[in-house]
């Protein structure tokens, strides 16, 4: 069974990595994956939270910076080292029937970090905003999405290790959402409504 899942995850490694390829997949998705693009994105909502919502605000960044901390930490020093998954630009067997496109990396293939960490902070937002402003939903989950589908093209994760690493990150995103919503609820903090 275990070998067959891996055989379904190698195709569709290869399906994306392969039969997708076209030069503007090939311009944008390097940039999609690369933490420093989304660094505009950051500043904005730091900025944003902190001039909407003031002290409240700063508990929201703080919250997100730790969905970031534990998405991460769970994903690259828990799980990855349990499983010791070949990334597939390091797998000699598919080294010569994939495109890379990117510098592959020494690190552990499944979760994928990228994945666990963006929907941790995509779910996140998605809990705490949704009530008012229900677009952040597939918003949220296209950024998310687009990052992992980035990590798949330029030959680094496979499918599966960012499905993982997206419910890794989407329950820890969740729960500090909960956890964040239940303490300020009590101190009569709302999302806008």
């Amino acid at each position: 069974m275990l070998s067959l899942l891996q055989e379904i995850d190698q195709e569709m490694f290869l399906g994306i990595n392969r039969g997708l390829a076209n030069p503007f997949f090939d311009a944008v998705m390097p940039y999609l994956r690369n933490r420093y693009f989304w660094m505009p994105l950051y500043l904005f909502l730091v900025v944003f939270l902190i001039g909407n919502y003031r002290k409240a605000g700063v508990g929201m960044i703080i919250a997100m910076f730790l969905t970031f901390g534990i998405a991460d930490y769970s994903a690259s020093s828990i799980i990855k080292p349990a499983f010791e998954r070949l990334r597939p630009c390091n797998d000699p067997q598919l080294q010569p029937l994939m495109i890379s496109r990117i510098a592959c990396g020494t690190g552990y293939s499944m979760p994928s970090s990228h994945a666990s960490n963006h929907f941790g902070i995509a779910v996140f937002l998605i809990t705490l905003f949704y009530r008012r402003w229900r677009w952040i939903l597939p918003l949220g989950l296209l950024w998310a999405l687009s990052i992992c589908f980035a990590q798949i093209y330029v030959g680094v994760h496979y499918p599966f290790d960012t499905m993982i690493g997206g419910i890794l990150g989407s329950i820890i995103g969740y729960l500090v959402a909960t956890v964040f919503l239940a303490v300020q609820t009590k101190k009569e903090w709302n999302t806008g409504d």
